[in-house]
């Protein structure tokens, strides 16, 4: 009888194999620029994880640099799903990103101490959303 196959972790992830994104929509409307960080449960950064972000056909993907800190232009809407990629996760990671007074059923499913770590801040022209993997702000993320 063989034994099971051990699990192994994501990544590490390198930025020479990510093509760059320029946010274009394709003329269908507005895009928005999307900035923030990933974080451990310490409150350190996250020096090579990788984010994709998506809704209908828009996609874009990024990795984190050696702050932690991650921005890519996508088409705007009013909420976008997430993935994290990290080193150390044996699985990927999904969330949702809100626009600030945008909610659904998903949204409203979420405790309502814990929805704040789903919806992106404004912060001038630029949308705030860091990721907290662990700890008293963890991100909600979805199975």
């Amino acid at each position: 009888m063989s034994a099971p196959t051990p699990s192994q972790t994501v990544g590490p992830f390198f930025g020479f194999a990510l093509t760059p994104f320029d946010g274009a929509d394709g003329g269908s409307g507005e895009s928005v620029r999307v900035e923030g960080q990933v974080l451990d449960g310490a409150g350190e950064p996250v020096t090579d994880a990788l984010i994709e972000a998506w809704h209908g056909d828009a996609l874009a993907r990024c990795r984190t640099d050696e702050e932690g800190a991650y921005h890519f232009t996508i088409a705007a809407a009013p909420a976008m799903n997430l993935t994290v990629f990290a080193r150390g996760l044996l699985r990927h990671l999904q969330t949702r990103l809100y626009m600030p007074g945008e909610e659904d059923e998903a949204l409203r499913a979420v405790g309502a101490a814990r929805r704040d770590t789903l919806v992106a801040r404004r912060d001038g022209a630029v949308l705030r959303f860091d990721i907290h993997l662990q700890g008293p702000k963890e991100t909600v993320f979805f199975a």
